[in-house]
C-alpha cells in the first residue's frame, strides 16, 4: 500500500486551474490530457465520475464544477481501464491499463500495485470492477482478483477456467448471495461467501443450460433481484432457474448497466449511437438518440437525479435532461499528440495530432491541430471547422516569421495555412504541394521550416520534387534531391545559421544538407551533401534518423536509433574537407560512453541556456550545453511524466515551460532556463511577494543573456549571487550559509558581461 495525498489544487474549480496554468512555479508539472473520449461513468453522493482512456475527472452535482485527477495531483498512473464507486464507504476504485490500482478515499490516494507487479503469464487487464461489502472484485483477463478495501491489499485471486486454467472474466455482479461471472467460457456462478472460490470446481457453468447459450458472455448485471446477461447482442433474464430472452432489437449493444432503478443499454449502429432505458416488463420507456453528434459510440450510462449521464468513446461525457444533451468535457486537446509541436509568439503552443506508421503510411487520424494559449486549448478539425474535413494526419507545424500565420503539413492531403484572423487556405496540387509518385490523390507533407527571410521549406514526401520551396513572395519551386532514397522519403527540416537546409530522410535513408547558393531559383549554384554512417560519409551513429535540432551555437544535433551525433562545423560542410558528425561522450555515474548509444533518440529540443532536452523510450533527459553532464532524468516511475515513451518536445523560450508529447498524452514541466532578453527592462519575479512559509524556487525572468544576478539587502549587503540560465535566474530564498532570509525587501542587481550593474527589481518576503 502506498498512500499519497492529493494536492489541494486537485479539487479546485476551473478558474483556479486556469490561474495556476498562467504562472506555475519552477519545478512544477501540469497535465494536458485529452478528455474528449469517455469509456466509463459512475457516481457518488455528490459527484459524477468519468474515465477516459487517458484521464479521470469529476463533476460536482452541487455546482457543476469540474475536477481533474492525474499523476500531477496524486494518481499513480495514466490510462484507465475501469472505475467503480463504493458508495457505502465513499471510495473510488481506479484500475489502469497497466494493471495498477488506486483507491481514492477522501483526499488520499492509496496505491495497490500487487496486480501490476505480479509475475503472472497472461492478460492482467482489468475489464470491470464490482464493489460489495468492503471488497472489490476485479474481472480480468486471467480470472477474478479480490481486493480488501479496508487494508488496501490484494486478498485473493481465483482462476475459474473449466479445466482450472485462466479464462477472461469480462463482468461480475451479485445479488448478495450468488456471484455471477460473464466469461469467455460462458456464464459462471458461485456462492458469494463460499470460502473456496479459488477452486474452480466450486463454480457452476450456467451457459449452455436452461435456455442460455454456451458461447462467451460479455456482461452480467443484477436488476430488481434478478440476473441479466448480455450474450452476443441479446439480453437474457434469469427467472425460476431458467433463462428467457429479455431484449434484442438488432442493434449491437456496447454496454449494459443498472442505475437509478433503470436498466440502461448502450447501442451503436453504423456510426450512430443511442441509449435505451428499459422498464421492468422489457419495454423501452426512453430513448436517448438525438442529435447524432451527441452519441456515436456510447459505452456506459447512469441515471442520477432525473438526469442521464452517458460516456461515449467518441463524443465524451454528456448529460441528458428534458431539454436534451449537454456536453461535459474539460477544456483539453482533442486527443493524443503524435505529430510535432512548436511555440509561436505570446507562448502559443501548436500541436499536430497525426502521424505515420512504421512503414510511413498515414494513420488516418482526423483529430487535427491543437492550440494552447497557457490556459485554454482550441481544437482545429473537420468536426469544428467543416473546411478541414478532408485534411488528416497533421504531422508537422511551423510559424511564418513574417505574418505569424500557422502552417501545418498533412500526411495525406497537403498543406494548411491558418492566418491570424482564423481564415484557412489549403494547398494541394495546382503547382503547390505535389502528389506522391504513382498516387495522384495523396499529398504528403512530412516537415516544415522557415528561414530568416520568410522562405518556407517543405518536405514533400514521395513527390518527384521532394524538397519544395515556397518563397516569401509566394512562388512555389520544387527541388529534387539528387541522391537515391527509398520512396523519396523526407520528413523533418531544420534551417541552420548559414541558411542551409537539413532534411531527414526516414526509413534508414540518413540526412541531407542543401545550400541553395546566392540565388533561390537557380539550381546551377546549388550544393548537396548526403550524411550517412561511416567516416567521410557523414559519420552518423546510424542511418535511421529520428530527430534533428539546431542549438544556440549553430550546431546540428542528430538523434538516431543508436544515439546522437553532432555536426559541429556547419560552415564547412561544403569546404575544407567537409564536416562529419562527432559522437559526444557523456559521464554517467562511474561510466562514460557515447551519448545515448543504443537508445532511439525520438525527440530533441534546446532551451534558453542551450541545454538539450532529449526524449527516448526510456524517459526524458536534460543534458548540459556541451553534453558533458546529465542534469535531469525524468521517468514515469519517478516523476509525473505520463509515459516513458516521449515522442516530441517543445520548449517555450519566454517562460521555460517544457512540453512533452508522450504515448499517453501531453504534460509539461516548468524549467529553470529562458531565452535572454535584449535588456533588463522587463524583469519579472515570481512569486513576489514571497508568501509565508514558501520554500520553493524563486524565478527572476526577463534578464539579458547569462546575466550576473546579485541579491542584496537595502543596505547593500550581498545575500546571494548567481548567473542566469539564458534569461532566467533561480534562487531558493537562502543566503550563502543556507539560512532562510527574513521578512523584508531585497534588491535584485543585474549586470551583463560588460560588468555594468543596474538595479532591476525588488523582492518582498512576508513573514508569518
Amino acid at each position: 500500500m502506498n498512500p499519497k495525498f492529493l494536492l489541494s489544487g486537485c479539487f479546485s474549480v476551473w478558474s483556479s486551474f486556469a490561474a495556476l496554468a498562467q504562472l506555475p512555479a519552477i519545478g512544477t508539472w501540469q497535465e494536458h490530457l485529452p478528455y474528449h473520449q469517455a469509456i466509463a461513468v459512475d457516481h457518488s453522493s455528490d459527484r459524477i465520475w468519468c474515465a477516459t482512456p487517458y484521464s479521470l475527472f469529476s463533476v460536482s452535482l452541487a455546482d457543476n464544477s469540474l475536477t481533474r485527477l492525474s499523476k500531477v495531483n496524486g494518481l499513480h498512473a495514466t490510462g484507465i481501464s475501469a472505475i467503480r464507486v463504493d458508495s457505502v464507504n465513499n471510495k473510488l476504485i481506479i484500475a489502469y491499463t497497466n494493471s495498477d490500482v488506486d483507491v481514492l478515499s477522501g483526499n488520499r490516494v492509496f496505491n495497490v500495485p500487487a496486480l501490476r507487479q505480479a509475475s503472472i503469464a497472461g492478460d492482467k487487464t482489468v475489464f470491470q470492477v464490482l464493489s460489495y461489502e468492503d471488497t472489490a472484485y476485479f474481472a480480468t483477463g486471467l480470472g477474478i482478483v479480490v481486493l480488501d478495501e479496508d487494508k488496501y491489499e490484494i486478498r485473493d485471486s481465483w482462476i475459474i477456467g473449466n479445466a482450472g486454467d485462466t479464462v477472461a472474466v469480462h463482468s461480475l455482479a451479485t445479488d448478495g448471495r450468488i456471484l455471477f461471472a460473464a466469461t469467455d467460457e460462458g456464464l459462471k456462478q458461485a456462492p458469494l461467501h463460499s470460502p473456496a472460490l479459488a477452486d474452480f470446481h466450486n463454480w457452476t457453468q450456467t451457459g449452455g443450460t436452461a435456455g442460455l447459450g454456451a458461447g462467451p458472455c460479455r456482461q452480467v448485471v443484477v436488476w430488481n433481484g434478478q440476473a441479466l446477461v448480455l450474450q452476443g447482442d441479446s439480453v437474457f433474464l434469469q427467472q425460476a432457474g431458467s433463462w428467457q430472452p429479455f431484449y434484442a432489437d438488432g442493434w449491437p449493444i456496447n454496454g449494459m448497466s443498472v442505475s437509478g432503478g433503470k436498466l440502461l443499454l448502450c447501442e451503436q449502429l453504423h456510426g450512430a449511437g443511442r441509449v435505451l432505458s428499459i422498464g421492468p416488463s422489457g419495454s423501452v420507456d426512453k430513448v436517448l438518440s438525438t442529435p447524432v453528434s451527441a452519441l456515436q459510440s456510447p459505452r456506459q450510462a447512469i441515471y442520477v437525479g432525473n438526469e442521464f449521464y452517458v460516456a461515449d468513446s467518441v463524443t465524451g461525457l454528456s448529460g441528458w435532461t428534458s431539454n436534451g444533451p449537454e456536453a461535459i468535457i474539460p477544456n483539453s486537446p482533442q486527443s493524443l499528440a503524435t505529430g510535432e509541436m512548436t511555440i509561436g509568439a505570446n507562448s502559443m503552443l501548436w500541436v499536430a495530432s497525426g502521424g505515420a506508421d512504421s512503414n510511413w503510411l498515414p494513420l488516418n487520424n482526423h483529430d487535427g491541430l491543437y492550440r494552447f494559449d497557457g490556459t485554454q486549448w482550441t481544437n482545429y478539425n473537420g468536426t469544428i471547422y467543416p473546411t478541414l474535413d478532408s485534411l488528416f494526419d497533421f504531422v508537422t507545424v511551423a510559424i511564418d516569421p513574417v505574418d505569424s500565420a500557422v502552417w501545418a503539413g498533412s500526411f495525406g492531403e497537403g498543406l494548411l495555412r491558418i492566418r491570424p484572423d482564423n481564415s484557412f487556405s489549403i494547398f494541394a496540387g495546382n503547382g503547390t504541394v505535389a502528389p506522391v509518385q504513382g498516387q495522384p490523390s495523396a499529398y504528403r507533407v512530412g516537415g516544415l521550416a522557415f528561414d530568416r527571410e520568410g522562405n518556407e521549406w517543405i518536405a514533400n514526401y514521395g513527390a518527384a520534387g521532394d524538397l519544395l520551396l515556397r518563397t516569401a513572395a509566394g512562388a512555389w519551386i520544387p527541388i529534387s534531391i539528387p541522391f537515391p532514397h527509398t520512396e523519396n522519403a523526407v520528413s523533418q527540416i531544420v534551417v541552420d545559421n548559414n541558411e542551409r537546409v537539413w532534411i531527414v530522410s526516414p526509413g534508414g535513408n540518413g540526412l541531407f544538407c542543401y545550400d541553395h547558393g546566392p540565388s533561390l531559383d537557380n539550381i546551377a549554384d546549388d550544393q548537396w551533401k548526403y550524411y550517412r554512417t561511416g567516416t567521410g560519409a557523414g559519420n552518423l551513429p546510424d542511418d535511421h534518423v529520428y530527430s534533428i535540432v539546431k542549438d544556440r551555437g549553430g550546431l546540428i544535433w542528430v538523434g538516431t536509433v543508436n544515439g546522437i551525433g553532432v555536426i559541429p562545423c556547419t560552415a564547412n560542410v561544403f569546404s575544407g574537407g567537409g564536416c562529419d558528425a562527432v559522437w559526444p561522450i557523456v559521464q554517467f555515474d562511474n561510466f562514460a560512453g557515447y551519448l545515448f548509444s543504443g537508445q532511439p533518440v525520438q525527440a530533441m529540443a534546446v532551451d534558453g541556456a542551450d541545454r538539450k532536452w532529449i526524449g527516448t523510450n526510456n524517459g526524458v533527459w536534460l543534458i548540459s550545453p556541451d553534453a558533458q553532464k546529465i542534469i535531469y532524468h525524468f521517468t514515469s516511475d519517478s516523476t509525473p511524466l505520463l509515459s516513458n515513451d516521449v515522442r516530441h518536445i517543445a520548449v517555450d523560450p519566454s517562460t521555460g515551460e517544457v512540453y512533452f508529447a508522450t504515448a499517453k498524452g501531453i504534460c509539461s514541466f516548468r524549467s529553470t532556463a529562458t531565452s535572454g532578453a535584449g535588456t533588463n527592462s522587463k524583469v519579472l519575479v515570481f512569486p513576489n511577494p514571497v508568501p509565508p512559509g514558501y520554500t520553493g524556487a524563486i524565478a527572476i525572468r526577463g534578464l539579458v543573456e547569462d546575466a550576473i544576478v546579485k541579491i542584496t539587502g537595502l543596505d547593500g549587503r550581498l545575500i546571494y549571487q548567481t548567473r542566469a540560465l539564458g534569461g532566467q535566474a533561480v534562487w531558493n530564498g537562502r543566503d550563502y550559509a543556507g539560512r532562510q532570509v527574513v521578512t523584508g525587501i531585497y534588491l535584485v542587481l543585474v549586470s551583463d558581461d560588460s560588468r555594468q550593474e543596474k538595479m532591476a527589481t525588488k523582492i518582498i518576503f512576508i513573514g508569518k
